[in-house]
């Protein structure tokens, strides 16, 4: 039987202190096994999808009957289990995991009702109000909509604090 001591001083390269900063794939097979476990758990069917686009991971549950992803897909439990995963990856890896979840096609039709604020927004101001403000939103509805805003030649902002941070919409 090998002593420990003695692998580690006939390895010929330096012991590290720091721990290796985890990729962008362990975060998203982190994150993948987490919500296998709790499809699982709640006894449902969906399959995962692992994307990597700048610097973000993207996970997508999809089943091939989408009435078994019903209740997960409903914006305000997307949010919370995409919280709880990123708990789970920052428990896993000690570093804290901005990965975006959607849940049964739920982030396309959130996406598509931003889209919607915001043409009734840009149709207020074209009316001749100075200023259209949303309703509040996560940071990452509020990035999508300053996104679709300068699209449509407009300026956003974001204001408030906390729950109540919302986007105010102005003319250029």
């Amino acid at each position: 039987m090998t002593d420990v001591t003695e692998l580690a001083s006939e390895s010929t390269a330096p012991a590290s202190t720091e721990p290796a900063e985890p990729s962008l794939d362990d975060e998203g097979d982190i994150a993948a096994d987490y919500l296998e476990e709790l499809l699982d758990i709640a006894d449902l069917d969906g399959d995962i999808d692992i994307e990597s686009r700048a610097g973000r991971v993207y996970l997508s549950v999809e089943s091939e009957n989408p009435s078994d992803l019903r209740v997960l897909s409903k914006p305000e439990v997307v949010s919370a289990v995409q919280e709880l995963t990123r708990l789970a990856v920052h428990a896993k890896t000690g570093e804290f995991s901005r990965l975006i979840l959607d849940i049964g096609g739920s982030r396309d039709a959130r996406a598509h009702e931003l889209a919607q604020l915001v043409d009734r927004a840009v149709e207020r101001l074209e009316s001749g109000a100075s200023s259209a403000a949303l309703p509040p939103m996560s940071s990452y509805e509020r990035k999508l909509v300053h996104d679709l805003v300068a699209e449509r030649g407009f300026t956003s902002e974001s204001e408030g604090e906390g729950a109540d941070r919302h986007t105010v919409i102005r003319r250029a």
